[in-house]
């Protein structure tokens, strides 16, 4: 999944204690992952890797690739919660707080100006026309990361099967809670037993030499207090439930404001399995559910998602905009959207510093828990399987016109009409791919391109 390439560590940044680093190097690391992360979470976790693993030598290897484990566990986006976690390891909570906040601050920016832009302009020539080339380049992006995600986290032939078995729960739309919960417990119960399709290693890139002070006993605020669980605790469920009480005060539970902010919250406490599984799970309740976008405007918000910098989580942010936009209130449509906009991002990524800045003491203990690694690997599995169903999903809307959905008895499944299939996505899909897979073509250059051709082909007429 990551950059084998070993950099060489400046003396500077390799040999100097990470509470010695100056902030200036960590804003400086930290706005580089968040810029360079165009293109999916795959990307992103290999920056962190090369630039805080093997450059700067923050954190070690394994530290590194367990920490990714217990945040792909975790509720909410592993990304963000593995570089609040390095910033938290290396450089103490202000550190964590610096890592999530530029992690997400730039693509929040991004993506506002980008709804602003879709309600404006979504529906003209040159809109349309992105969104044409942009689409099928996609499909591609997420087929590479679930390549070089699954070859990295399902190393035995059980894990494959059990990702298997997620995908097909997932497709035929049982509620991913669910799907964790028993991936869990089956992790669990085979790491219990002892069962051998548990026990292989993950394929890692090729290790750096750790630093001196990784492999020694951390430093002192690594270690969990009572007192410091406690107040962490207190701190950040009051930030995190701070706009919802005010709402409930104020607007009350049937306004669009505080749908959102509890609808959001939902999502980042029940959403597992990292970045792409949080996003089916959140199109699971707006599209489905709640009915606030359709699943046209879903792919246009996945769309949009991967073409700023940092999570893709931030559809969320497009997701508020929409609902609020929609149903304003007193507000004009804008302000509404803007204020619907920021509520779903900061009820998303609030709790990630709660479950990070609480739990993090305890992950360096649990390290060498084999009762708990193992559904450990289950979910992460799992999080595989549905990242491959948000393709799908995303794929049959992308390369057909006609989607039905099918209903049998207590599960529900879509089908694309063959008959719609659009030959021009069909074709731009595939080179695509050609061009990430084959010629390893950056995500962003290969959404530019593939925009690039959307345009040509909409001005051509040859689709539209």
């Amino acid at each position: 999944m990551l950059d084998k390439t070993v950099a060489t560590s400046t003396p500077a940044a390799a040999d100097a204690p990470p509470d010695r680093i100056g902030l200036r190097d960590v804003f400086k690391v930290w706005t580089r992952v968040s810029v360079s992360g165009i293109g999916g979470p795959g990307l992103q976790i290999a920056t962190m890797h090369r630039l805080a693993v093997q450059k700067r030598r923050w954190i070690s290897e394994e530290r590194f690739f367990h920490a990714l484990s217990y945040c792909i566990a975790m509720p909410g986006p592993e990304t963000q919660q593995l570089a609040i976690y390095i910033g938290w390891l290396s450089h103490r909570l202000l550190g964590g707080i610096i890592a999530g906040g530029l992690f997400i601050l730039p693509g929040a920016i991004c993506m506002l100006a980008l709804c602003f832009g879709f309600v404006t302009g979504a529906d003209s020539q040159i809109g349309q026309a992105i969104f044409l080339g942009v689409k099928p380049a996609i499909i591609a992006i997420m087929i590479e990361a679930i390549l070089r995600f699954g070859r990295s986290v399902l190393p035995t032939r059980l894990m494959l099967g059990l990702a298997a078995a997620a995908f097909a729960a997932a497709f035929f739309k049982i509620s991913f809670p669910i799907i964790i919960i028993v991936a869990a417990l089956f992790g669990f119960a085979a790491a219990l037993a002892g069962v051998s399709g548990f026990s292989g290693k993950r394929h890692l890139p090729t290790r750096t030499a750790a630093a001196p002070h990784q492999e020694e006993e951390l430093p002192d605020h690594t270690r969990p207090s009572a007192s410091y669980v406690v107040r962490t605790f207190a701190i950040c469920l009051a930030l995190w439930f701070a706009p919802i009480i005010v709402l409930l005060a104020t607007v009350g539970p049937a306004s669009i404001y505080t749908q959102i902010s509890l609808l959001f919250s939902k999502v980042a406490l029940m959403a597992v399995g990292g970045d792409y599984a949080v996003i089916a799970y959140a199109a699971q309740q707006v599209v489905d559910s709640n009915h606030w976008i359709t699943a046209r405007e879903m792919q246009d918000g996945i769309a949009m998602g991967e073409m700023v910098p940092g999570t893709i989580m931030i559809v969320n942010e497009f997701l508020g905009f929409m609902a609020a936009y929609r149903d304003p209130g007193q507000l004009p449509p804008l302000v509404a959207g803007t204020l619907g906009g920021l509520l779903a991002t900061w009820t998303t990524f609030a709790p990630c510093f709660l479950w990070i800045f609480v739990i993090a003491p305890f992950i360096e203990g649990l390290r060498d828990n084999a009762l708990l690694d193992g559904p450990l690997r289950a979910v992460t599995a799992a999080a595989v399987g549905m990242i491959i169903n948000l393709s799908v999903w995303f794929g049959i809307r992308t390369l057909f016109h006609d989607v039905d959905s099918v209903h049998y008895a207590w599960i529900s499944f879509d089908v694309p009409d063959l008959a719609s299939l659009d030959p021009a996505a069909l074709a731009l899909s595939v080179a695509a791919a050609i061009a990430v897979l084959r010629f390893r073509l950056s995500s962003a250059l290969t959404l530019f391109a593939s925009s690039a051709v959307g345009v040509l082909l909409y001005v051509l007429g040859v689709a539209g």
